[in-house]
Formats: C-alpha cells, structure tokens, sequence
C-alpha cells in the first residue's frame, strides 16, 4: 500500500466510474428481468391472497420470514463491521468499508419489502407503525411484527446516515472532476463540501460517532430480531442463547458477503493493488473466528437439549438431523461451521478461487440456517398430531429470485456511478502503511 500515491488512489478509483461498456448493461438488464419477475409474483400474491405460497398449519412463516431475518443479517454485519473495525482503527478494512456500508443499506430495505410481503395484505402495515390509529388505538407492541418493525426502521436511519457521511469528501472530489449534468448532481449530492478544516474536524467526530452509534445498536437491534423466535415457546426457539447466536450468524454471513462482492469488484475495475489479497486474507481469518462461534452455538444447542432432558427439546433437535429437513442441517452444520475452518491454512485462504466458492457456501448455509430454525421449529412442535412438512411455492421462489437480483441490481447501479472504495480512507491506510514502512 505504501508504493501508492494519492494521486495513483484517486485515478484507480475514479476510472471506475468510467462509461460503462455494453456487458455491464446486459448484466443490468438480466437482473432488472428477475426484479421484475419477483415483482410480478408478489402483485400476483396481492391479488390472489397469501394461500399463494407455501404457508399452511403449522408452518406459517416460510421463505418470507427465512429471507426476512437472512437479509437482516447481512445488512447488520454490514455497518457492524465497518464500524467496529473502525473504532478498533484496523487498517485493512479502509478498503472494504465502502461495500460493507453500501450492502448495510441495499439489505436492510430488501428485508424491509419482506416484512411486507409476508403480512400478504401489504396495507395493513399501516397498522404497524408505532402512532395512535384514527380510532386512537396503538399497535400491539409485543407482536414480532412490531418489533421489526422498530428495529429495522430505526438500524436503517442510522446505518443510511454512517454511509453517507463517509460518501461525502469522495463525492466532492467527483464533483471536481466532472463537467455539465454529473457536476450538478454531484454537487447537490455533496452537499458544499469544500475540505476545510473545520468541514474535516467535523466530518471524523461525526462520523466516529456514527460508529460508536452503529456498534451497540446492531448488536441490539439483531437481538430484537431473535426475539420473534427466542419468546415464543415453540421447541428449539425458547433458548436465550439465540441472541449472541444471531449477532454471530450475521457477522458471519456478512463477511462471507463482503468477500463474494469484492472478489468480481477487485477483478472488474483493477482493484488488486487497493483490494489486495492480505485484505482477503485478514476477512478469512475473522470467518475462521464466527464460524467458531457459531459452531460453538450448535454444540451448545444440542448439548442444552440433552442436559434438560427435556423429551420434546431432545426430539426436536434429534429430529434437525435426522428428519425430513436433515439435509438443509447438514448444508447449514457444513457451509457455517466446517467449511470456513478450511481458512487455517494459508494456501486456501490466499487462493482467490477458494476463497469465493468456500465464502458462497458460507451464504448458503446460512440461508438454510434460519430455514432449519424457522421451519423445523413449527413443523416438529409439542403436538404431534399437528406436525407438518413445508415446501415453497413457485410464487416464494418468484419472490426470493427478485429479492436477490435486486440486491445485485443495485449494488452494480452503486458501483458503477458512485466510488466503490473511500478515497480518503485508503489515503488514511497509505501514510499509516509509510509510516510503518519508514519505521
């Protein structure tokens, strides 16, 4: 990092930013179909009626509700990662940081369209905004529904203003370099950035208080999140350990995340001296780390089960690994907890091929993690006259295939048309990687 040059920072970064060629629009437009396809199956739903999907007794939540709390944990490890490892000043995440923040905001309002998909008559959410109705009644605040609605609304405030207030001095340098409409709107954007003294003293005491903000409440508002399971008791939801096991699960995945983002990033705008493979390399020791921790929270889960000698617990999660739902366990015990350990060794972690396809299997675990808790719980309870087996719908897949392109319709709009990486943070991590290097 120290043989950059803040002039070689901004040239790499801002090149990006270049017209894009004709396999980016193809890639946009393809994505754009299966918005839209996601689109047309909900509309459908609307009109139809929530029996569209999968959903029966006793399984009520499905895939909704799996990829509700999926993308709430990307969009919380997102921002939680950025700021923690600001506070902790680790140099290595400057380059990521950008990425990290902008899949924070993408996720959560994807999470957010599900809690409106899965109420099936979307005008009701009226009802779950925390105001007095017209009949002076308020909202039922010990339903799960409110509470994500709370959680999610106030995180996506909060996380939205940390990533716009580092966009800041990058957008007035983009604003300097450009002419006609895009200096327009690239001022406006920036909002009289200027750089002066006062602008930057102000700009570093808020945004390290946007960090200090950030860092307990998505530890917090992730533990509300595990609360629509850990307070009902249905066998393997009512544990206080789904808390620490949510936070973990969602730094987990969103490190996974970040990698498989910034892998075709660093390839497509020629990122590898700015992105470079010790960055990579440090994420996959930090996955090593979470994937402990969530290994840790599986044994624990099973070994509780077993000391309570509890009969409905132990067949509860006897029957995780060896019912019907045994293969979504065994893709969710491999991609979270077996998989990553693969990053002990430094020849895996430092090969950029296994890397991606090791950190996909990361995301895909844990997808099939919140489907064996969400689904195994209700379809396996007390009862066992009213046990029940669950599959989505052609419309919940419309749905899920939507939700996932557009996440990666936006990010690749985000990428292309505004800097992908902080030009002021990476210049940070250059005196800092000189002066260790002088020294």
């Amino acid at each position: 990092m120290a043989q950059l040059t803040y002039a070689q920072i901004d040239q790499s970064i801002l090149d990006s930013l270049s017209p894009p060629k004709k396999g980016y629009w193809s890639v946009v437009a393809g994505l754009l179909l299966g918005v839209l396809v996601g689109a047309a199956c909900w509309v459908y739903q609307i009109f139809v009626g929530i029996g569209t999907g999968g959903q029966n007794n006793p399984v009520a939540w499905g895939t909704y509700r799996i990829n509700f709390v999926f993308w709430v944990g990307i969009a919380y490890s997102g921002t939680l990662v950025s700021a923690t490892l600001h506070l902790l000043r680790a140099g290595w995440r400057n380059p990521i940081a950008r990425a990290a923040e902008t899949m924070t905001v993408f996720a959560v309002c994807i999470a957010g369209l599900f809690a409106l998909v899965q109420l099936g008559r979307v005008w009701q959410v009226y009802y779950l905004i925390p105001i007095p109705t017209q009949r002076m009644l308020w909202p039922n605040f010990i339903s799960p529904s409110m509470f994500d609605v709370i959680a999610v609304s106030t995180y996506l405030a909060v996380s939205s203003l940390f990533w716009y207030t580092g966009l800041l001095p990058d957008l007035a340098a983009v604003r300097d370099r450009t002419t006609g409409r895009r200096h327009e709107i690239f001022r406006l954007l920036s909002m009289g950035w200027t750089g002066a003294h006062e602008q930057w003293r102000h700009y570093t005491r808020g945004y390290l208080f946007f960090a200090a903000l950030a860092t307990p409440l998505v530890i917090s508002a992730h533990s509300v999140v595990s609360w629509d399971f850990s307070l009902g008791v249905v066998p393997g939801w009512h544990t206080t350990i789904l808390a620490p096991y949510f936070v973990a699960g969602a730094i987990h995945s969103g490190l996974a995340m970040v990698v498989t983002l910034m892998i075709p990033l660093r390839r497509i705008f020629n990122y590898q001296k700015i992105i470079t493979l010790e960055v990579l390399e440090n994420i996959a020791k930090t996955i090593v780390l979470t994937g402990l921790i969530v290994g840790f929270a599986y044994g624990s889960e099973y070994f509780i089960a077993w000391y309570s000698h509890d009969i409905v617990e132990m067949e509860t999660f006897r029957w995780f690994a060896m019912g019907q739902y045994r293969w979504e366990f065994y893709i969710m015990a491999l991609g979270n907890s077996l998989f990553p350990m693969l990053f002990v060794f430094r020849k895996i972690r430092r090969s950029i091929t296994l890397l991606f396809i090791i950190c996909l299997l990361v995301n895909l675990g844990m997808w099939f993690e919140r489907f064996v808790i969400i689904v195994g719980g209700v379809a396996h309870g007390f009862s066992p006259y009213a046990w029940g087996l669950y599959a989505p719908t052609l419309i919940e897949y419309g749905i899920m295939l939507g939700s996932f392109c557009l996440f990666f319709f936006l990010f690749l709009l985000f990428v292309k048309h505004l800097p992908s990486v902080s030009m002021t943070e990476m210049k940070e991590t250059l005196i800092q990687g000189a002066v260790n290097h002088e020294s």
